[in-house]
């Protein structure tokens, strides 16, 4: 194989051509990809347990998803939406409105990424409450944007010398028992925080991961949800819940807010949306989401017809391959593992999360007051080794997140975990 084509030279070329500031975990170069498997430009081969963080609930190149797209091709790629129209962006509307959990009544908006589905989120937010204050939790992610940097309540790497950022954000702790946050820890912050911060009448949203991502995977208990719902009722604030991570069955139900019984008034959903394509959406009461003027809300490239028939593509496929029932049992295949291996290092602090969305938190000798940063990145980088895609995550740098396609087969998501055994053998020396 000629030098040009190897990782190495890509690698140099990316040094000499691509910002810094766009970090890359592994030095390989995708050349293919089909479902859960992946093959760099040397014809290495790896297992995907990251998705493309979350993005491929149904794999790399899911057939049905890949067809859509064709057929969407040959009619036309774009038109903008606000200049002329097109029944995809329609259909998938109706869709998501029938499918985001509550009785009432909803509207969907359409656009690109995340950080866009959450920027607006909060300018509807402000629209229909006339206020201007919103609550965030410490250790959510919500974007790189200016807004979403704001309400991200993890500084390094997102924030660092970003700043100063849009004001009236604040944060409050997530609750977390392993990490020594209670319920009640958190909503005591809540009631400091109207008490000295802001007054409840000027907050216009309190926005929380259901399950929280780059955080660390913590999920959110039903009551906390339920009291929170219950907080913003009494006080005319909306509860916005952000499953950009989360949603489409990666957690065993179609939105992780689900297992709380609650209607959300704002729901923000990207990544697993269009099954690699870029889309996200703002999904919300009516009421709420008709607040904003014609003309306020809206982008370019905003609900592509491509990914949109990609979209439409990937809820099919959500329903004929029950992918809420393969998340439930890929993550009790993952967990049982991670049991076994739990007992025999002493590394491993704790395993948690619903569904498919599970997270193996490292420390020293069971502590959960001392994470082992350092042991979390070798093993990221011996199990890249061995051809084996992790990613880590959290606050304290010290967790391991398992993000398999849904549409992994239990064999392969098995040489997976044996491959982190491997992985996890060397990194400990």
């Amino acid at each position: 194989m000629s030098q040009s084509a190897s990782n190495k030279a890509w690698q140099a070329r990316r040094e000499a051509a691509v910002v810094n500031g766009v970090g890359t975990l592994l030095p390989v170069f995708i050349e293919r990809a089909q479902n859960a498997e992946l093959w760099d430009v040397e014809g290495n081969r790896y297992i995907d347990f990251a998705s493309g963080i979350a993005v491929l609930n149904t794999g790399h190149n899911h057939p049905k998803v890949v067809a859509a797209v064709r057929a969407q091709l040959e009619k036309f790629s774009h038109t903008c939406f606000q200049v002329t129209p097109y029944p995809g962006y329609i259909e998938l509307a109706e869709k998501l409105n029938a499918l985001v959990p509550g009785p009432t009544p909803k509207r969907t908006l359409f656009l690109s990424t995340g950080a866009e589905a959450v920027e607006n989120a909060i300018k509807i937010a402000r629209a229909h409450t006339g206020r201007s204050g919103t609550i965030a939790f410490k250790g959510g992610f919500h974007g790189r944007t200016m807004m979403g940097m704001a309400l991200t309540g993890k500084v390094v790497p997102y924030k660092t010398g970003f700043g100063p950022f849009p004001g009236e954000v604040y944060h409050l702790p997530f609750p977390s028992d392993y990490l020594g946050v209670s319920e009640a820890d958190a909503l005591a912050a809540l009631d400091l925080c109207f008490s000295s911060d802001i007054e409840p009448t000027r907050v216009a949203a309190i926005i929380i991961e259901p399950v929280q991502g780059e955080g660390g995977f913590y999920p959110a208990s039903a009551s906390f949800m339920q009291r929170l719902r219950q907080l913003c009722d009494q006080h005319g604030i909306l509860l916005i819940c952000d499953e950009i991570q989360s949603g489409f069955c990666r957690t065993g139900k179609t939105f992780a807010t689900e297992y709380a019984g609650i209607e959300p008034d704002i729901m923000t959903l990207a990544k697993s949306l269009a099954g690699g394509f870029p889309l996200s959406a703002v999904v919300g009461k009516a009421e709420v989401m008709n607040a904003a003027k014609p003309g306020g809300l809206g982008g370019t490239y905003a609900g592509s017809p491509i990914a949109c028939a990609a979209a439409l593509a990937v809820l099919e496929v959500i329903e004929e391959e029950q992918l809420n029932q393969r998340a439930n049992t890929q993550g009790e295949q993952i967990k049982a593992r991670l049991q076994q291996l739990a007992e025999r290092f002493d590394c491993i602090g704790d395993i948690r999360g619903p569904g498919a969305m599970v997270a193996m938190e490292l420390v020293k000798q069971r502590d959960a007051a001392r994470p082992d940063a350092d042991l979390t990145k070798r093993l990221v980088a011996e199990a890249g080794k061995r051809g084996l895609v992790l990613l880590a995550c959290g606050v304290r740098a010290n967790v391991i997140r398992f993000l398999a396609p849904l549409t992994a087969s239990p064999a392969l998501v098995d040489e997976g975990l044996d491959l982190l055994e491997q992985a996890l053998l060397a990194a400990q020396g």
